[in-house]
C-alpha cells in the first residue's frame, strides 16, 4: 500500500508540475509571458545554475538562446514553435566551463480554426512562376529567421506596432478558399491603410522587401534571436542595417501581399521559432 501511495503521489506531482508549466505567469518587468506550450514562450529562471560574476549561456538543441537579467536574476527565454512535441525537453545552460541540463515541459495546445476566402484565386491556386517565387522566398525567410546578433540590450518588454483591434490570433488552423494552409504566424492588428507602424523595440532592420505572401515586410533584428516582422505593409520607411529605436515609424499598413484587407500582421520570433506575439505585450492589449 506504502508503495501504491507514494506512485500515486509521483503521478499527482508531475501532474501538477505540468499543469502549473502549461499556465502563463505573471510577466516580470520586462520579460514575456510564460506559456510553455506549443507557439508559445518557456521563461526559466536560471540562478539556482548561475555561479557569481558568470553569465550564463543556454541552448535549446543547437539552437542558442536569448539569457536576459531582470530584477538582478537570470533567464533563459525560450521560444517554442507549433511543432514542438509535448513532454519533457532540455535547456543546456553553460556558466563558466561547467555545463548543467534543466528540464522543463511542454504542454499541448489546441488552437481554433480560421477560414478565409480570397476572390483573387492565384494567391491559393499558384502558377508555376508564382510556385518557384514564393518557394524562394520561403527559403530565404527561413534564413532570416536563424539569424543572431550577439548584444547585451535586448528589449523583450515590446510595445503593439499600431493601436487596433487584434483579429486573426496566432496558432489559428486557416483553410484558404476551402483548403488548409499552414498555422497562422502571427497576430493580426485590424487598422486602416496608411496607418503608421512602429517599431515593438530598438534594434537593427535585418531586410526589407515585398514578398508574395507577406506582402511588403520590415524585418527588425532585436539581438539574441528575437525578431519581429511587420507585414503586408503599403510603404516600407526604413531599410536594411538601419538602427531603430522603440517607436519609430517603420511604415504604413496596407493589404499587400496575401490579404483580404488592410492591416498589420506582425510575428515575432524566438531562437528560430515563431511565437505568440501576445505573450510579448502588456495584458490591456489582449482584450481589444
Amino acid at each position: 500500500m506504502r508503495n501504491v501511495h507514494g506512485l500515486i503521489g509521483a503521478i499527482l506531482s508531475l501532474t501538477i508540475g505540468l499543469f502549473a508549466a502549461a499556465l502563463p505567469t505573471l510577466a516580470h518587468a520586462g520579460l514575456p509571458q510564460s506559456s510553455s506550450v506549443p507557439g508559445g514562450v518557456a521563461v526559466i529562471p536560471l540562478n539556482a545554475l548561475v555561479a557569481s560574476g558568470s553569465p550564463p549561456q543556454a541552448w535549446f538543441g543547437e539552437q542558442p538562446i536569448l539569457v536576459t537579467s531582470d530584477a538582478d536574476r537570470w533567464y533563459a527565454i525560450v521560444g517554442l514553435a507549433l511543432d514542438t512535441p509535448a513532454g519533457s525537453h532540455e535547456l543546456r545552460v553553460k556558466t563558466g566551463a561547467e555545463t548543467k541540463v534543466v528540464h522543463f515541459a511542454v504542454i499541448p495546445k489546441h488552437y481554433p480554426e480560421q477560414r478565409i476566402t480570397l476572390k483573387d484565386t492565384s494567391k491559393v491556386q499558384l502558377s508555376a512562376v508564382d510556385e518557384a517565387r514564393a518557394d524562394r522566398e520561403v527559403a530565404i525567410i527561413q534564413q532570416l529567421k536563424r539569424h543572431w546578433r550577439a548584444t547585451h540590450d535586448t528589449d523583450p518588454g515590446f510595445q503593439l506596432p499600431v493601436e487596433g483591434r487584434l483579429a486573426g490570433r496566432f496558432g489559428l488552423r486557416r483553410f484558404f478558399n476551402g483548403e488548409p494552409r499552414s498555422p497562422h504566424a502571427g497576430l493580426d492588428v485590424a487598422v486602416g491603410r496608411g496607418t503608421p507602424i512602429k517599431a515593438s523595440a530598438h534594434g537593427k532592420v535585418l531586410a526589407v522587401d515585398d514578398y508574395f505572401f507577406n506582402g511588403k515586410t520590415v524585418f527588425i533584428d532585436h539581438g539574441n534571436g528575437l525578431i519581429t516582422l511587420y507585414c503586408h505593409l503599403d510603404r516600407i520607411d526604413v531599410q536594411a542595417g538601419e538602427a531603430v529605436d522603440k517607436g519609430q515609424r517603420v511604415g504604413l499598413s496596407g493589404n499587400t501581399g496575401r490579404a483580404t484587407g488592410p492591416h498589420l500582421h506582425w510575428s515575432v520570433v524566438l531562437n528560430g521559432a515563431m511565437v505568440d506575439p501576445e505573450l510579448f505585450i502588456p495584458a490591456q492589449y489582449h482584450r481589444k
